[in-house]
This record gives C-alpha cells, structure tokens and sequence, in this order.
C-alpha cells in the first residue's frame, strides 16, 4: 500500500509540476498564448499585480491600450511604489492618446527612481514628441550626464537643436552619433537632410550613407536629390526621383520635380504637365503640383 501511495503521490507531484510549466509565459509565445495563460493565472490571483502588468504588456503589444489601462491601473493602485509598472502605465496612457496622464505617472516614476536613466528617457521622449523641447533638453542631458553615448538621447536632443536653430550644436551632436554609431540610419538622414539644407557639400555623403544602409528611405532619396537639383546635377536629381517612383509609384514630390526638370531643364512642356498633373493626382492637396497644373490651364 505504502508503494502503490508512493507511486501516486509522484504521479500527482509530476503532473503538478508538469501544470505549472505550462502556465509559464515566454517570449516565443504569440500575444494570444501568452494572454490565455495570464488569464487562467489572474482568475486564481484576481490581485497579483505582477499578473496583471504582465497580462496589461501583451494588451498593449496586441493594441488593446482600453483594456490594458484596466489591469495597468488596479497594478499601480496594489503596487504604487513600483516605477516600472509607473511605466508601463505611462506607455498605456499615451497609446490612449492621453499625454498629460502619460507624464504624470513617469514623474511619479521619477520620485520613486529618482536616478533611472530610463525614466528620464521616456520622459524626454514624451516631451521630444509634444514638442516641449526645453523640458525635453532637460531630461535628456540627466540621462546624457550619466551616460554619454546614450544613442537615442544623444540623436533626439540633435533633433531639438537642429529644431531650435542652432545648427552647430546640432551638427556636433549627429556627427557624435554616426561616428559612434556607423550603422545607425537616422542620424545620417538627419544630419544629410541638416547639411543639404545649407548648401553644404557633406550632404551627399551623409544622405549616401542613409541610402546605403536603407536603401528604400524615401526620404533621404528626396533631400539628396533636391540637393542635386539645387546644385544642377539634374541627372543625378532625375535619377534619384524615378528610384522613388519604383518605390511608390504615386509619389507626388518625385513627381512634381520630374515635371520641373521636364519644364525647366529639358523645355519639354507637354511632357512638364503630364508629371504636374499625376503628382496632383497622387496628392490632391500638393500645393506645388496644384500651381504647376494652374499655371499650364491659365496658359491656355
């Protein structure tokens, strides 16, 4: 009997065991797994806060923010001294397009971890995309103080600066970024499109390398080939614009300035007001392509 209690008490413990290993959630997991075993887990536990930001991090992963609030908010209130899920609660809050709430929960986030780089970047990241650029300046240089090659904060407060008119400081601050950073595409858009826009010859490296590592970046395309409409290399500006076209065939600014070099360059009017109309067709609301196309009717 002892042995047959034995062999059953092991039978119980293993599957026990084996139970609880499949209430575990892991990163291979897609959203749907993972929130069926967190709400098995929260219908046992309704108040366990670690549950409850878990399962509120996959609503929001699968853009479920209304319903992530609910368990993001009874989590703060059981935990409120936890600045991660302070966090996490300011990420919610902005996903329901709710800023002021998003930054009241990241300084409540900031009393409690007063010195968390990562608060200070989510704060200066929320200030950064509300376009309070002096806060933002100030929060991240607390997390550039402690860490000075922070990528993100050193290239948003690069942006400000560029935003802010002072273009030296800016170009400083970019440059830091693509040397200490080669593979990091945004910063050299972003100090190409700075370069082009005065002129400067550097633009076509720095916009060169933005291509070279992305290569489908219309963006970075358009700048350089505006630089080199600017500078009269219009063969290359050409060619540039119909790489965008292959891209997105209804770009209107590609469009537009293919008509522009039909009309100005190549005096081919007929074919200036082909491109004017398609980009006006692509973009009703261009404003260029709109004149281009009304200078042409007026004409006849």
């Amino acid at each position: 009997m002892k042995t047959k209690y034995a062999i059953y008490l092991l039978i119980a413990t293993v599957g026990l065991m084996w139970g609880c290993k499949q209430q575990i959630v892991t990163d291979d997991m897609d959203d749907i797994e993972k929130l069926e075993i967190l709400d098995r887990q929260i219908e046992k536990h309704p108040n366990d806060a670690a549950l409850l930001a878990q399962r509120a991090r996959v609503l929001l992963n699968m853009g479920k923010s209304k319903e992530a609030s609910y368990d993001i908010n009874k989590a703060v209130k059981t935990e409120p001294d936890n600045d991660k899920y302070l966090m996490l609660q300011a990420d919610i809050f902005l996903a329901n397009g709710d800023v002021s709430n998003s930054y009241t929960a990241l300084s409540n986030a900031e009393k409690i971890a007063p010195d968390s780089k990562e608060v200070q970047l989510k704060m200066g990241e929320l200030t950064y995309y509300n376009h309070d650029y002096d806060r933002s300046l100030k929060h991240l240089t607390n997390v550039t103080d402690k860490d000075p090659n922070n990528r993100t904060a050193l290239f948003m407060k690069g942006f400000i600066y560029k935003e802010k008119g002072d273009t030296a400081s800016a170009v400083t601050l970019l440059r830091k970024v693509c040397d200490i950073y080669p593979d990091y595409e945004p910063a050299f858009e972003e100090l190409g499109v700075l370069y082009a826009t005065h002129h400067d010859p550097m633009a076509v490296e720095y916009l060169s390398t933005a291509l070279s590592l992305e290569p489908s970046n219309t963006n970075a395309m358009y700048a350089l080939a505006m630089f080199y409409q600017e500078t009269e290399k219009y063969d290359e500006a050409e060619k540039l614009y119909r790489q965008m076209l292959d891209i997105n065939p209804n770009s209107a600014d590609a469009l537009n300035n293919l008509g522009w070099l039909e009309k100005e360059v190549y005096n081919d009017h007929e074919r200036a007001l082909e491109y004017f109309q398609k980009a006006l067709e692509a973009d009703p609301s261009h404003e260029a392509a709109s004149q281009n196309v009304a200078i042409y009717t007026d004409k006849r």
